[in-house]
């Protein structure tokens, strides 16, 4: 696969015609389901995902749940939406004032979830459909319509491990976010960076092997194009099943994670704050888990970073919290940060055991 275009081609190929359901795949990616660092999913999220036809979650071939909270009333759009499983989840949990947009490459997946679109519109009892489907790049939004800084949230399920260029998706979606928006997104991660005889295997690249970034790469990914640091919220590890690919696979082992990270006002000072969680966010009425380091209990002081009061103080959450301003001077920043408390790996060695929520001194969580 020698440019994006014959990469394009082989997962279409590939996502269209030769994988038929979930089963299909070789690895477990599509049940190596990623919650808030292994809690339960909330209430409206499992009711909205049990009213989705059968026929559409057959052809589902994600690899996480990323449904952040708090989405009422949101345009949320959704890369590599397939055949609209998680888009009609969406729809119900935007509500009849909000609306999802689900852009795919692939043909036969956009004509599935067009074909659905009706049915769960009558099941949502909404009076006007508030999802659209549309066939197009994730590299290229613009040209498949959706305009620059217009969208609330975008969310992604194990897509952008089978683009070929992920600062153009990353990029992209910085681009269509409003200020304070968020890419909330599932994808496959490799412990090591993948060798290029691994990139240039079809079936590999198909099953999001070939494809997938050594998770240090995201960071850099991330701020190059302007995004917050990414916020690791949950890890799953995953399981190749079939013999030859796991030969190919050698050393590297691949997780299941959802990160998070969010366009800012460029404007904005990084001061370090003391936050202080209302309990006013629909299902969390006692604790918010923010990520897997983060967590807020209703009215407890917490002190956080810069970068995480910016968060909480120019996104959706902002009304949820009392955020007053630190006087202290930020602590000077590693010359070169390790980030080890964003290893999918060490949390999904972890998850199953009593996972350290250390919300003020995140470093400490690095072994």
């Amino acid at each position: 696969m020698a440019n994006s275009n014959d990469v394009h081609e082989s997962v279409k190929k590939y996502y269209g015609t030769r994988l038929e359901h979930s089963d299909d795949l070789q690895t477990n990616a599509s049940t190596a389901s990623c919650g808030y660092s292994g809690s339960p999913l909330p209430k409206s999220v499992r009711e909205a995902l049990s009213l989705i036809h059968p026929e559409v979650s057959k052809k589902y071939f994600g690899c996480g749940l990323p449904f952040p909270t708090k989405l009422g009333g949101c345009r949320v759009l959704d890369l590599g939406s397939g055949s609209g499983r998680d888009c009609f989840a969406f729809s119900k949990l935007v509500g009849e004032s909000g609306h999802v947009t689900g852009i795919d490459m692939t043909e036969e997946l956009v004509a599935v979830s067009r074909e659905y679109a009706e049915y769960h519109q009558k099941t949502f009892g909404y009076k006007e459909a508030n999802v659209s489907f549309v066939q197009g790049y994730m590299e290229k939004l613009n040209e498949a319509g959706v305009q620059d800084n217009t969208i609330d949230a975008v969310i992604s399920n194990c897509v952008v491990c089978l683009c070929p260029d992920k600062r153009d998706v990353l990029q992209q979606a910085y681009n269509v976010l409003k200020e304070g928006g968020e890419l909330y997104f599932s994808d496959m991660y490799a412990s090591k960076v993948i060798p290029d005889h691994m990139r240039k295997d079809p079936v590999l690249w198909g099953e999001g092997m070939g494809g997938s970034l050594y998770w240090r790469e995201l960071i850099d990914l991330a701020h190059g194009v302007g995004f917050s640091t990414p916020s690791l919220v949950s890890s799953s590890a995953i399981m190749v099943h079939d013999p030859e690919l796991k030969e190919k696979a050698g050393d590297i082992r691949y997780a299941s994670c959802t990160y998070r990270m969010f366009k800012l006002p460029k404007a904005t000072a990084r001061h370090g704050a003391t936050v202080t969680y209302k309990g006013t966010v629909a299902e969390f009425p006692e604790k918010l888990d923010f990520d897997s380091v983060h967590s807020f209990k209703k009215d407890e002081a917490v002190k956080v970073g810069g970068e995480m009061a910016a968060i909480l103080q120019s996104s959706r959450f902002s009304t949820d919290f009392i955020i007053q301003p630190s006087n202290e001077p930020e602590p000077k920043p590693e010359a070169a940060p390790q980030y080890c408390h964003l290893d999918p790996f060490q949390l999904a060695d972890r998850l199953g055991h009593s996972i350290k929520q250390c919300s003020k001194t995140p470093q400490k969580c690095c072994a």
